[in-house]
């Protein structure tokens, strides 16, 4: 995957002039607060820096995410055309490009962020692009009561659930199903304390009366035990200053992640949907499955079983099989 060229196009244009070096050591401090994933009431980005570190680094493995979650929202209702999109925790703007991308008919939305850096940068982003009409909230949603969430087709909140204190999340998800008039997803990081949170949420929502349309093929328990967590990688292509600016040479970088998409209207038809890398030898494929009948496991194919074996063969991590072929 590759950012779109507007975008791609606004990141440049915004970082065009900022010293290389004042990136890289901005990318450095942010990194580091990353990795310890501090839970100490500062704000991960605490500069303008740090905002221009992120937008070279971190926004398009975001994006990644969020855009290969939108896409299997995208197939698993092929009816759904959103025209308005609530975005909780907006940073830049990430979510609105990546739903813009998805669904060219989105006419509007409202971005909610607590850091004023952030929000000067998406504004930056979006200046000179075409998206739809957007509105930013400066408002903490763990701390402040934000009165006017108003139904919305689409609802997003993406690398968020993780930076609240654990007592705030069952609030939030409740305010997040409470302004969804269609869809909701939710996106976190793909390690073991991100999954964690997504079944927690998801459990909450399927509670609520949510229809749950993607990842999952099934409104069941998780089949899942640790250590094995559920999470999907995207590849993105870095650009040179990316590259540079994470002291890298490698031209692409995976995104992990977990997320859980529902519904207020059901999903098509549920297919098993491939939660592993799959392993590909000559004649056959194996890919492991997370079944509508609320199991997973691993199933063999080869050539014998003819376009089943064909179908598998074109699947991916984080693709949907015809339910038909297992």
């Amino acid at each position: 995957m590759e950012l779109p060229k507007s975008l791609r196009r606004a990141v440049d244009r915004v970082l065009s002039g900022v010293p290389l070096a004042e990136l890289a050591a901005a990318w450095a401090a942010l990194s580091q607060r990353y990795r310890e994933e501090r839970d100490d009431g500062k704000r991960r980005v605490a500069s303008e820096r740090e905002a221009f570190a992120y937008l070279a680094t971190r926004l398009p493995a975001t994006y990644a995410a969020v855009r290969a979650s939108f896409a299997a929202v995208a197939a698993a209702r092929p009816d759904f055309a959103p025209k308005a999109l609530l975005d909780i925790g907006a940073g830049p703007g990430t979510v609105l490009w990546a739903a813009a991308d998805c669904w060219p008919n989105l006419a509007n939305a409202l971005l909610i962020e607590a850091n004023p850096i952030f929000r000067t940068c998406g504004e930056e982003l979006a200046a000179q692009a075409q998206l739809p009409q957007a509105s930013w909230r400066i408002a903490d949603v763990a701390a402040d009561t934000v009165d006017d969430w108003a139904p919305r087709d689409l609802v997003a909140a993406a690398y968020v659930l993780n930076e609240l204190a654990e007592n705030a999340r069952q609030s939030i998800v409740q305010r997040l199903w409470r302004a969804t008039a269609e869809t909701l997803v939710i996106i976190e990081p793909g390690t073991p304390a991100g999954w964690q949170g997504i079944l927690a949420a998801r459990r909450q929502l399927i509670a609520s009366g949510a229809q749950v349309i993607a990842p999952c093929p099934h409104a069941q328990a998780c089949p899942l035990q640790p250590p094995d967590w559920c999470h999907f990688a995207q590849r993105i292509a870095r650009s040179r200053l990316h590259r540079q600016t994470k002291g890298g040479e490698v031209p692409w970088e995976d995104e992990k992640f977990s997320y859980v998409a529902v519904s207020r209207v059901p999903g098509a038809r549920a297919n098993p949907r491939v939660i592993a890398r799959p392993r590909k030898g000559r004649g056959r494929v194996t890919l492991k499955l997370c079944r509508p009948d609320g199991s997973a496991g691993e199933t063999l194919f080869s050539r014998r079983d003819g376009a089943s074996f064909k179908r598998a063969a074109r699947c991916d991590w984080g693709s949907s099989l015809d339910h038909d072929d297992r």
